[in-house]
């Protein structure tokens, strides 16, 4: 693939309900301070992406992030740092299949949202079936149309703001106080704006499939370039056509801030599409899920049998997709048990779980590459960014159960870590990881 489909890819794996939804969430607990968040979290992000972007570059490995652990820390760092993303993106898959079904219950308010669950869930399944060149060119197609949604929604803001359409309900009144919620409460909707970023993983996975693996930094610095304008600009005209204060977790700021401008369709319209872009994001994860499984079965992190393909042309790993399948069920199972608080609950542990990856990625990025002192100071400002964000989850009710839900994963992962290397120990492995190979 060129580099600019792989950007594309990006766009499709980050721009989801973590976004049309969960920045919903953030508003809610931080008001106008999310704007300043995602300044943050998109530097936060760069930083990120651009390591492992250059690591990449060096040396493609299949297993991307998880590899490059290994290689510096041993083969614990790997089979941490594989489980922890898996995990991150169970959660985020099950955050996916929460935000889509209240989307849906905008049309079917009556309809208890683990039903919706378990069919966007069968569909998921199905287009993951299909194949990895079947999975890019649905990616790529949703890809555009999210970008068109964003920049529709901004043209008919910025037309509403005009008057164009009705009086709306609200006058804007700019400027507003940025942190009306205190300190406190912008720090604390820090995770919401890391969340919308999420998915850069997956280029990294994908980058592989790159036909000159040295332009994955430019792939990368186009799309949170672009991503970060765009989620900024649409906000700011949100907030600007509705209260801060009116907005609910539980709905969509964009579709909530067209509502009373006499343009009753649109606000159905933009929920179609984003429900599109949800589903888009949760194969992508669906697709994440089976890749890291099949390659943490490939360096016996996992149970072999997850690794075995099918005989078939596309080399379907069945296994792996049956193990995703069931834990596609585990969050319907989620959905029927606690409806009202799932979303929030999820979308926080998911946004913990990733960004615990992202410090693997920093940590190992520092002991592999040849950096100079700017690109030290790079590393250590993205590490504190995303210590900042985890440390503000603590701080607010609506944030404060994910966080204890993502620590009692990142526990289990802990002790099966250790229970497994001091097996590895045990039985001296004949395959032997290198403990660091410095790069240009």
């Amino acid at each position: 693939m060129q580099w600019w489909q792989l950007s594309l890819m990006g766009v499709a794996c980050t721009i989801g309900t973590g976004y049309f939804l969960g920045t919903g969430v953030g508003i809610s607990i931080g008001g106008p301070a999310i704007i300043p968040a995602f300044i943050i979290a998109a530097i936060g992000t760069f930083v990120v992406f651009d390591l492992l972007a250059r690591m990449t570059a060096s040396d493609p490995k299949e297993g991307s992030f998880c590899a490059y652990a290994a290689e510096a820390f041993g083969r614990w760092a790997g089979f941490s740092s594989g489980w922890v993303y898996l995990s991150s993106e169970l959660l985020i898959m099950g955050s996916q299949m929460a935000a889509l079904s209240l989307f849906t219950r905008l049309w079917f308010p009556g309809v208890p949202i683990w039903i919706f669950a378990a069919v966007y869930g069968v569909f998921g399944i199905g287009v993951i079936l299909i194949g990895t060149k079947g999975f890019e060119r649905a990616e790529h197609l949703f890809a555009v149309l999210k970008l068109a949604a964003i920049v529709a929604f901004l043209l008919i803001a910025i037309s509403a703001l005009i008057g164009w359409f009705g009086d709306g309900k609200y006058a804007p009144k700019w400027p507003v106080p940025i942190f009306p919620t205190g300190l406190r409460g912008a720090w604390s909707c820090l995770i919401y704006a890391f969340y919308s970023f999420g998915g850069i993983e997956i280029m990294g996975l994908m980058a592989l499939r790159l036909k000159n693996a040295k332009e994955a930094p430019k792939a990368g610095r186009l799309m949170i370039g672009l991503l970060a304008f765009l989620y900024m600009a649409s906000l700011l005209l949100a907030l600007s056509l509705t209260p801060w204060h009116a907005i609910s977790a539980i709905e969509s700021p964009f579709v909530f801030s067209l509502k009373g401008y006499g343009i009753a369709f649109v606000p159905h319209l933009f929920n179609a599409v984003f429900i599109i872009a949800g589903f888009s994001t949760m194969i992508a994860s669906l697709f994440a899920v089976t890749t890291i499984l099949v390659t943490l079965a490939k360096n016996k992190d996992a149970p072999p049998i997850f690794a075995m393909l099918g005989k078939n042309k596309k080399k379907t790993p069945y296994y792996a997709i049956g193990m995703t399948t069931l834990a596609s069920f585990g969050s319907i199972l989620l959905a029927l048990l606690m409806p009202d608080k799932i979303y929030e609950y999820m979308t926080t542990a998911a946004g913990l779980m990733l960004l615990y990856n992202w410090m693997f990625i920093l940590v190992t990025s520092n002991k592999l590459l040849t950096q100079t002192v700017w690109g030290r100071i790079k590393c250590w400002t993205g590490i504190s960014l995303v210590l900042l964000a985890v440390i503000g989850t603590l701080f607010h009710h609506k944030s404060r159960p994910g966080f204890f839900i993502s620590l009692s994963f990142l526990a289990l992962i802990f002790c099966v870590t250790w229970i497994m290397n001091r097996k590895w120990k045990k039985d001296k492995p004949d395959r032997m990881i290198p403990k660091e190979r410095t790069r240009s």
